[in-house]
């Protein structure tokens, strides 16, 4: 078990753990669980951090399964949470749509479909989500074909790849950037690592940025994200991390550690 301070200094985007945090922002794949499993430790650490009183909310730019879904899933695996504390990306985009009055072109996964509701047959936009396997030429073609009409792109997301049960996978990214190099346009994105996506959940929680804490495995989208919405991000060297995230340049985590039991004792130590 070991954790590593940033030595101060070393670059001027480094941010420092606040003294008395009012609040956690946690990652769930990759930091709780892989797949279908919880990571080890995680369930008892979860409990721990929650018996502090510290405010908790569960971000994901998970887009195949639905929150109520997700929610049940974890539940299983053993993790106490409720279904209002975990805030998707998926979610996120549907309010941006009905916020805005926007008849979407939904691009989803067929597990989120009901959730997100049926697509507009004079559509104003198009909002893309991980569609994994149903990724098809036509369905991209008729995106780019509206795209080229000048209608807008919302992403959910734009992660490069993610740990699943069996390995790596390709995650949404290399299709939000395939749309973005054909057509010239470039896409809203509404999950991590969008200022607004970290905004809504200290609105909820009532707590400023820089009394909160970020904890994620992916560098870019977890902590660069946060740290961008004045947040400081604990990387944890499990689910997408890889050898060299800790030693990236341009972002430097306030906390580099070995998994989620370990950013708990540190938090709390």
């Amino acid at each position: 078990m070991s954790y590593d301070v940033l030595a101060q200094g070393e670059r001027e985007e480094t941010m420092h753990l606040p003294t008395n945090p009012k609040a956690v922002l946690i990652d769930l794949a990759g930091v709780l669980h892989t797949g279908d499993d919880a990571l080890p430790g995680a369930v008892a650490a979860l409990e721990k951090l929650r018996a502090s009183g510290l405010a908790l909310r569960f971000l994901t730019n998970t887009t195949r399964t639905p929150g109520s879904v997700l929610h049940t899933k974890l539940c299983g695996m053993g993790f106490t949470l409720a279904a209002a504390e975990i805030q998707t990306a998926a979610l996120a985009a549907r309010t941006l749509v009905r916020e805005r009055g926007l008849r979407p072109h939904w691009m989803v996964h067929p597990n989120i479909a009901e959730e997100m509701g049926a697509s507009d047959p004079d559509p104003d936009v198009v909002v893309l989500g991980d569609m994994g396997e149903h990724f098809t030429y036509a369905g991209l073609n008729h995106a780019f074909r509206l795209l080229m009409q000048r209608v807008p792109l919302i992403a959910m997301a734009r992660n490069r790849y993610f740990m699943e049960a069996d390995g790596m996978s390709m995650d949404m990214g290399a299709f939000v950037a395939g749309l973005e190099y054909s057509t010239g346009v470039t896409a809203e994105i509404t999950g991590k690592p969008a200022p607004a996506f970290f905004a809504a959940a200290l609105a909820e929680l009532g707590v400023a940025p820089d009394a909160t804490v970020l904890i994620g495995d992916d560098l870019t989208d977890d902590v660069g994200g946060a740290q961008d919405a004045g947040i400081a991000g604990i990387l944890v060297r499990t689910g997408k991390f890889r050898p060299g995230d800790d030693e990236n340049p341009d972002i430097r985590p306030a906390l580099v550690v070995d998994d989620f039991a370990v950013a708990v004792d540190a938090l709390l130590g």
